[in-house]
């Protein structure tokens, strides 16, 4: 017999959701590093390389995603229209990989909380290496179903973007946080990075037009981080700011090269961002 010191622990009681499309190259370690959770749905908008292939062979469940370029995307889609068979539910990119000192966080933490939701902080990489400075990267990724939804942004194909990227979740409830982090590593080179990111700025650019349009209703849900974003968009210094923050006072000059590449791409992204703005 087993003993107890060898039993395999029960699965965590999560849901991991994974919005994808043409992951054929990340996607296999994202899948091979979710072992200890109950259940895992990869929702994909149309790949035409082995994403459904490789996920289906990990045993994960595939669900076929067709955008019509409003409201819902991805991730608010599947929390209204698909049976989510765990309590919680965790949204993962493919090119984010947990750890097994994240895994062991989330079984001691879920076993007792009050809270509804979870901030999780994230390792990045850049140009192949791993950032250990400049501004920690979070997202509320991890929360119980039935607490909320990501926000409801009515959008008209503002980019090809068909999953939130900076929409939040609203949610009901207190908010903890899991301080071990998340390793996120695009594998996919940079002209990859590059096009992502010119598609977030154009739908920043979009997002910012609308919230001034709204007025105050439209700002009342923002996170404090949101509303600096926002407020600040338009102006000629912010993009160098931000820079300056990242590679000077976050300290990512000491990422050598990698961290200065990181921090003169924020600068041209949050730029774009405020030329496109006023265009």
């Amino acid at each position: 017999m087993m003993s107890s010191d060898a039993m395999p622990a029960a699965r965590l009681p999560v849901t991991v959701v994974i919005p994808v499309r043409n992951e054929e190259s990340n996607l296999p370690r994202c899948l091979a590093a979710l072992t200890a959770f109950a259940e895992v749905i990869v929702i994909d908008s149309g790949s035409t390389d082995r994403t459904q292939v490789i996920a289906r062979e990990a045993g994960a469940r595939v669900i076929d995603f067709v955008w019509n370029g409003g409201f819902p995307k991805k991730r608010n889609w599947v929390l209204m229209n698909e049976r989510l068979s765990h309590p919680w539910v965790l949204f993962l990119d493919a090119d984010e990989f947990v750890t097994p000192e994240f895994c062991d966080a989330l079984r001691s933490t879920l076993a007792d909380t009050s809270h509804v939701g979870f901030w999780l902080n994230y390792t990045n990489h850049f140009l192949g290496q791993r950032l250990r400075h400049g501004i920690p990267q979070r997202k509320l990724a991890l929360f119980k179903i039935g607490s909320g939804f990501y926000e409801r942004i009515e959008e008209a194909s503002w980019s090809s973007l068909d999953m939130e990227i900076h929409e939040h979740p609203v949610l009901v409830g207190s908010v903890g946080e899991i301080t071990a982090p998340i390793e996120h590593n695009d594998d996919r080179g940079i002209l990859k990075f590059i096009d992502r990111h010119r598609d977030y700025a154009k739908w920043e650019a979009h997002r910012y037009r609308l919230l001034v349009a709204a007025g105050e209703e439209g700002w009342a849900h923002l996170t404090q981080r949101q509303r600096t974003k926002y407020r600040n968009l338009p102006k000629w210094w912010y993009p160098f700011a931000y820079g300056i923050y990242q590679y000077i006072i976050k300290r990512g000059i000491l990422d050598g090269h990698a961290g200065f590449q990181y921090a003169f791409y924020k600068i041209w992204y949050f730029n774009s961002i405020r030329l496109l703005i006023k265009l």
